[in-house]
């Protein structure tokens, strides 16, 4: 009998929980670079998955290729060593190679993630403007004002032979403009393209 008395009080309580409403609108922070805004290889197998949730892709495989020329001491961001892997390697199928480095400022997400195609240029669909960057046309489209997307600065530059897709996100603000940072990572690059 205790048992029924105890059953119908929870529902009782639960339906009448039910019934209330909450205002409001959730908050919830997506992962960082959940599509890529580069245009897609066709040769690829397009029931691949695009692009795993960041905290639970694991590495797969070693940094090697463009991955390896790029460290933690390169970007703006405190705290890793020279040494330290990127987040997350190979993760996108769609592209020959692809990595990320990923860490939280004042608990914001903010990084680089970096897509390589051998063979041919990578293209995004509209560009905010264009630099000169050791003679290497980089292409860049500024998302730091859009209000859909985390403030994020998207680039494309031809790339040993291939094409690279450069994506900063932070909008911590303390690093600078996301295509300063853009830039310094192209710059970084292509100083290191032929080593």
């Amino acid at each position: 009998m205790r048992r029924l008395v105890l059953l119908l009080a929870v529902l009782v309580l639960a339906s009448g929980c039910a019934r209330t409403t909450v205002g409001g609108t959730p908050v919830a922070q997506a992962p960082l670079d959940v599509t890529s805004p580069f245009d897609k290889d066709s040769s690829t197998d397009p029931s691949a998955s695009e692009d795993p949730d960041v905290s639970t892709a694991p590495i797969d495989g070693e940094v090697q290729g463009v991955c390896a020329k790029l460290k933690w001491t390169d970007l703006p961001y405190p705290g890793a060593k020279a040494d330290t892997p990127p987040t997350q390697i190979n993760y996108d199928s769609t592209f020959d190679q692809s990595c990320r480095w990923t860490t939280k400022i004042d608990n914001v997400e903010v990084g680089v993630s970096l897509r390589f195609r051998e063979g041919r240029q990578i293209k995004i669909e509209r560009t905010t403007g264009d630099w000169d960057v050791k003679g290497h046309k980089v292409s860049y489209l500024d998302r730091s004002n859009e209000q859909d997307v985390e403030p994020s600065c998207v680039l494309v530059v031809p790339y040993n032979g291939g094409g690279l897709g450069i994506i900063v996100i932070d909008s911590s603000g303390k690093f600078g403009t996301v295509c300063d940072q853009g830039r310094k990572v192209a710059e970084v690059l292509i100083d290191r393209e032929n080593s």
